[in-house]
């Protein structure tokens, strides 16, 4: 990947409504993205945790920018699919979503998201989702 490419993922990733939820890129690589989120009171939900919908929108949008790494920039991703689990309550100051390729086709490709939160000390797994993507010409 170029750095041009790099450099325009990471500022395409944040636009619209990511923007606005205020994740941002942590690391970039060819079938590989993560990003981060600094939780906020409007990210919770009645009870404290991080919105089930604020995680879902992340690991969503995340592992659709691991598809985009991975095609020219004469294609754009879309969702088409995903599935996700909630394994426990989100807790800490920030969340972090780990996205990585697990089958590149041609035109549909597959990623899975890991979505952690940060408490006080070390990484707690509270997210998994498959997303199913396809490359559609640019």
């Amino acid at each position: 990947m170029t750095k041009q490419r790099f450099e325009f993922l990471q500022r395409n990733y944040v636009q619209g409504f990511p923007a606005y939820c205020g994740f941002t890129v942590t690391k970039v690589e060819d079938g590989i993205f993560e990003s981060h989120l600094n939780v906020k009171a409007e990210h919770q939900q009645q009870d404290g945790f991080v919105h089930a919908g604020v995680i879902a929108t992340m690991a969503d949008h995340t592992a659709g920018y691991a598809a985009y790494t991975t095609v020219t920039e004469n294609f754009r991703i879309l969702t088409i699919e995903f599935k996700i689990n909630f394994f426990k309550p989100a807790l800490g100051n920030s969340i972090i979503c780990k996205s990585k390729v697990i089958n590149r086709g041609r035109k549909v490709i597959v990623a899975e998201s890991e979505v952690f939160s940060i408490p006080d000390k070390g990484e707690k797994l509270v997210s998994k989702a498959i997303v199913t993507l396809m490359a559609v010409p640019a």
